[in-house]
């Protein structure tokens, strides 16, 4: 059964690298370059990460993306939309690391959801 827990957030990002950087030099996140995926990821060491996504068209400057975990996507973003929300992306593969889809609620507010392709207990 899904916990519902915020386990990933995304910062849109001019540039990765400097992104990366900022942030490390911030905060001491360790972080990880991506160019395959033009993304980068970044690590709290206090279980939660996240990543920097490309400013791009459906993704402007100033957007921040939390997702949340569930066992099934696919019925996550069914009820989403029986309470007004909407679908957004469906279900996709992230190869080699799980699924994501997105769904809006119904102000508007993007919202991840994830399944990892090996959850931790």
């Amino acid at each position: 059964m899904s916990k519902f827990n915020i386990v990933h957030i995304e910062f849109s990002t001019l540039g990765r690298e400097a992104s990366a950087k900022f942030y490390s030099d911030l905060f001491g996140w360790k972080t990880e370059q991506m160019p395959e995926m033009n993304y980068a990821t970044f690590d709290t060491e206090a279980g939660l990460g996240g990543g920097f996504s490309p400013v791009q068209e459906g993704n402007p400057a100033g957007t921040v993306l939390v997702y949340i975990d569930t066992d099934d996507i696919d019925a996550t973003l069914t009820k989403a939309v029986t309470l007004g929300g909407k679908t957004l992306a469906t279900k996709t593969e992230i190869p080699g690391i799980g699924w994501f889809g997105l769904f809006a609620d119904p102000s508007g507010n993007m919202v991840g959801l994830f399944t990892a392709l090996n959850p931790q207990p």
